[in-house]
């Protein structure tokens, strides 16, 4: 029996622009027929990560638990590849994750450009070290000259082809038991694909939802000027004017973790895996996106939150709760009115759903500072914190079953 976290957050924001299109405007999109402000999924699950690097400053989360996105890991590799020549050492990694990885990493044209790899890879800091641990240990065993040969080729396919064939089974071997995720938090919740090592990507354990409005919104203009503080006095008229395209609205956000998946993801380091999903709920619910914000400063909380342990059964977007518009009339507060439109779907679906069935269960928690009415809906809590100890509390006492279950 498979166990899910689910997490409803909703967040009122004040005017802003968190999270931009190719035109600088909000992102937007229709949903029930009407249009809605929109914050990505990959935004906020940037925000989470950015989150756990303040964690890892602070002590509570270990940054060798924790992965980098970049096309420019061959000179991070090449660093931890001690007592040798510079030179060389950059082009065997060069090398070694190219035949290793199928990844083409092409030297940079001209001084000081970077060398980068084809696509962005997401790796783990443990994966790392073991790169450059596997490239020390076959120093002098691989046949590297033949591997070199390789490079002659055209174009990035041919040599990855070529370089596969003049490698070792050794090497290659050895590259895909290290890309084994490195038991980073991130590479586990968010998940990872090597195109050239289908056989290494990571499913995620987390699904994040596109956050949408509650209620139906416009764009809206700011039109700005700019005056030059050395001009003389006589002369009248702006320096510098534009527009900025911003809105208000309030977001519902969701996330779900499949915690089996988590633990497995981790290689069964149920601690990790604790401490890890505790940080990642932590920042779900408060890491703000940072798109426009010194010019809005928008940095407002969520006020209503929702998390529920579910075992058996399937997750629930409640999104469709918002399928018709939240209206709101004078003296009525727009997140609490969506609290409340959230908690009637919430128990609809529960009771078409859930039945009795004994192979299903649930309970929620939930932080409700609008003092939305419940009607009994989870229990109660008056801080997160306090929400933060019951969940991971109650995920101890859930079944080690494995994600497929």
């Amino acid at each position: 029996m498979r166990t899910f976290v689910e997490i409803h957050v909703l967040q009122n924001f004040a005017p802003s622009n968190l999270n931009r299109d190719d035109t600088g405007a909000p992102k937007d999109a229709f949903f029930g027929g009407i249009r809605r402000a929109r914050i990505s999924s990959q935004c906020l699950k940037r925000a989470v990560r950015e989150f756990f690097k303040q964690k890892a400053s602070a002590g509570d989360l270990s940054s060798e638990n924790l992965g980098k996105r970049s096309k420019r890991f061959l000179n991070e590799v090449a660093k931890l590849i001690p007592n040798r020549n510079p030179e060389e050492v950059v082009e065997r990694t060069r090398l070694a994750m190219l035949a290793g990885a199928g990844t083409w990493v092409a030297p940079g044209e001209g001084d000081g450009q970077e060398e980068k790899s084809e696509y962005l890879l997401f790796l783990g800091k443990q994966e790392v070290a073991a790169i450059a641990a596997t490239i020390s240990d076959r120093w002098d065993l691989e046949k590297w000259a033949d591997i070199q040969k390789a490079l002659e080729k055209k174009s990035a396919k041919d040599k990855k082809k070529e370089a596969g064939k003049k490698a070792s089974k050794e090497l290659k071997d050895a590259f895909a038991k290290v890309l084994n995720g490195g038991k980073a938090v991130d590479v586990a919740l968010f998940g990872r694909m090597l195109a050239d090592m289908p056989e290494n990507n990571q499913n995620a354990a987390c699904q994040v939802a596109h956050a949408i409005s509650t209620h139906a919104v416009e764009r809206e203009f700011d039109f700005y000027t700019a005056v030059d503080d050395l001009k003389p006095e006589d002369t009248a008229g702006a320096d510098m004017m534009g527009t900025v395209e911003f809105n208000s609205a309030c977001f519902y956000r969701y996330a779900i973790v499949d915690w089996a998946k988590l633990v497995e993801n981790l290689q069964d380091d149920s601690e990790l895996a604790a401490s890890g999903f505790k940080a990642f709920l932590e920042g779900f619910v408060v890491a703000e996106p940072t798109g426009k914000q010194n010019t809005f400063a928008a940095h407002n909380p969520p006020e209503f939150v929702a998390i529920t342990v579910r075992r058996g059964g399937s997750p629930r977007n409640l999104a469709n709760a918002f399928e018709k518009p939240v209206r709101v009339k004078a003296g009525e507060v727009l997140t609490g009115k969506s609290a409340e439109v959230l908690i009637e779907k919430a128990k609809a679906l529960a009771a078409a759903f859930d039945g009795d069935s004994e192979k299903k269960s649930s309970q929620t928690w939930v932080l409700n500072l609008v003092q939305a009415d419940t009607k009994g809906f989870g229990i109660g809590k008056s801080s997160l914190a306090e929400m933060l100890t019951d969940v991971t509390a109650a995920l101890s006492k859930a079944p080690a079953a494995p994600a497929g279950a």
